[in-house]
């Protein structure tokens, strides 16, 4: 199967997962936000965001005492040693293996590894090769 054009940003505005160990994931998270230079914001001590990822835990008001699923959520990365540096920040930080770093069959240069983060969400992180974009982000301004 051969991509001839991928578009990125325009399907999911946000994902929120809400986690029995909230501490654990924010350690895990942090950490593997670290390696793709993502800030990771907690406005309150029960909820935190990366990007358009936030993350609860099940006594946040969002939450209402309920649990996520098992989830699969996959990050792009810039390059492969993104992908690597991305892998081992998860298993260093709570993370548990689920497919160490390297090219799969979806198409060419899909270069990827999966790890299952403290709630076992499968998390992946991917760089799809090298590709032309038309620009780095949709940026959104908002008017007062």
């Amino acid at each position: 199967m051969e991509a001839h054009q991928l578009h990125r940003g325009r399907l999911i505005d946000h994902v929120q997962l809400v986690v029995k160990d909230f501490t654990a994931s924010k350690r895990f998270y942090e950490a593997v936000m670290r390696t793709l230079g993502i800030e990771v914001l907690s406005p309150t001590d029960d909820f935190f965001m990366a990007d358009e990822l936030g993350v609860s835990s099940a006594d946040s008001a969002a939450a209402q005492g309920r649990l996520t699923g098992r989830v699969h959520l996959a990050f792009q990365a810039a390059d492969e040693a993104q992908v690597e540096a991305f892998y081992a920040a998860a298993l260093e930080n709570g993370g548990t293996d689920n497919g160490a770093p390297g090219e799969r069959p979806y198409h060419p240069g899909y270069f990827a590894a999966f790890v299952l983060d403290p709630d076992g969400n499968n998390i992946e992180i991917v760089f799809h090769g090298a590709a032309k974009r038309s620009a780095p982000s949709v940026v959104i301004e908002f008017e007062a």
